[in-house]
């Protein structure tokens, strides 16, 4: 049996619904389960109850400083080696990403995959293609970001969902392998233009500024987070591109572009119209 934690979250939802799409018997494991998922709390380490799992998808339970998300994931691969599963799927971060404010604790991960002594496989997967059109602020006449001309290798997250399912479905396959999972470059401009818009790019300061002080609700790690995937992209450190998804997935990518611009019409103030 595959089972996917964080099977509640965007990723692990998307990829236990494409594990089902394929005929797998999948199941997925949450903090709030739904019905016959698993209950399964990083931070309650007798919930991790890994027994008759053969391939865990591990997905990142990032959202938390880097010593909680790291000893998190210490603690699921602990129960994997003790309940016996077979192979670990990791959701890391792209290679193009060391440089971001989150890249320490996939990398920590990553270490901590290869060290247990499990068949393992990693997926180091590029910035949502979603993410990038919601990081995108409406003005009164179009949009503005901190991201200049810089591009981003987007990808679709229903395209990392179905890779992760292939490689689930298949583990012996890309047994001791690191795919790197990004997309087709895009930029804010695209996005723009393809609202029939104009796009004003801001400074970092301006951009970290807003992040502390007009952003509500962000925890403490989140703003040098955010301010880091904007320099990352401006300066160009985000947009090389590789063959890993297509590969995965025989057929071509969904469009970044198209998903991007759609996150950012969703977030539109309907006074702008």
């Amino acid at each position: 049996m595959i089972l996917v934690t964080g099977a509640n979250g965007s990723l692990g939802s998307a990829t236990l619904a494409a594990l089902r799409a394929r005929g797998a018997t999948a199941t997925g494991g949450s903090r709030t389960p739904g019905e016959g998922m698993r209950h399964l709390d990083f931070d309650d380490h007798m919930s991790l109850d890994l027994a008759g799992v053969s391939t865990l998808v591990l997905i990142s339970a990032g959202y938390a400083e880097d010593d909680q998300v790291v000893g998190r994931h210490a603690a699921v691969l602990d129960a994997a080696v003790r309940d016996g599963v077979d192979h670990v799927v990791y959701t890391s971060l792209t290679t193009a990403g060391d440089h971001l404010g989150f890249a320490l604790a996939h990398r920590a991960t990553e270490r901590l995959v290869r060290a247990s002594g499990l068949p393992w496989t990693i997926l180091r997967n590029g910035l949502y293609a979603e993410l990038f059109g919601g990081l995108l602020t409406w003005t009164g006449d179009g949009l503005e970001s901190a991201f200049g001309d810089g591009a981003l290798a987007a990808v679709a997250r229903e395209d990392l969902a179905d890779a992760a399912a292939a490689v689930a479905t298949h583990p012996a396959r890309h047994s001791g392998q690191v795919h790197d999972l990004v997309g087709t470059p895009i930029t804010a401009a695209q996005v723009a233009g393809r609202l029939g818009i104009p796009h004003r790019t801001i400074g970092l300061g301006e951009y970290r500024r807003r992040l502390l002080e007009e952003t509500p609700g962000l925890l403490p790690f989140q703003p040098p987070m955010l301010a880091s995937i904007a320099t990352g992209v401006r300066h160009g450190f985000l947009d090389g591109t590789a063959p890993d998804l297509t590969d995965l997935l025989g057929r071509p990518a969904r469009d970044p572009l198209a998903i991007a611009v759609a996150a950012a019409s969703a977030t539109r103030p309907e006074t702008i119209l």
